[in-house]
């Protein structure tokens, strides 16, 4: 599980550096564009099961299609090397706009990796609708019988 929030700058040949207390956890990433501004990177076992669900989708539902080619087409393996710092590729820093400084964030399942500004302003726009946010989650239910 990926939680917490960390700052860090973006180097100019395109490398970040994870945090250690994320890198620790695994030494295969996939990058992907995220949603709402930001990257996605996922365990390459994660990203394997993200994308298996929408496998079982009919291919037939354009929808379905479209995001399966925006989550794969532009994913890529990253690798940190000694120090933890991974290449981003040029396209998806372009994509979520990054800057000098970035945010890094656990989200569960995933990191995501944003521009501090981006982020921010993000956070600050929804910060004052938490509990309308709560209150519209909703609940997976059991299959069980």
């Amino acid at each position: 599980m990926f939680i917490g929030k960390f700052y860090h700058s973006l180097e100019e040949n395109g490398r970040i550096s994870l945090p250690k207390k994320f890198r620790q956890t695994n030494k295969s990433w996939i990058v992907t564009r995220g949603l709402d501004g930001g990257l996605f990177i996922f365990k390459e076992k994660d990203f394997q099961k993200e994308i298996a669900k929408f496998e079982s989708r009919t291919f037939t539902k354009k929808n379905n299609r479209d995001f399966i080619r925006l989550m794969t087409n532009e994913a890529q393996t990253i690798e940190p090397d000694k120090t933890g710092r991974v290449q981003l590729p040029e396209y998806l820093i372009e994509f979520a706009k990054l800057k000098k400084t970035i945010v890094i964030v656990g989200s569960l399942s995933r990191l995501e990796v944003w521009d501090r500004d981006s982020y921010h302003s993000y956070i600050d726009n929804i910060e004052n609708k938490t509990e309308e946010i709560a209150e519209n989650l909703t609940e997976e239910r059991s299959t069980m019988i």
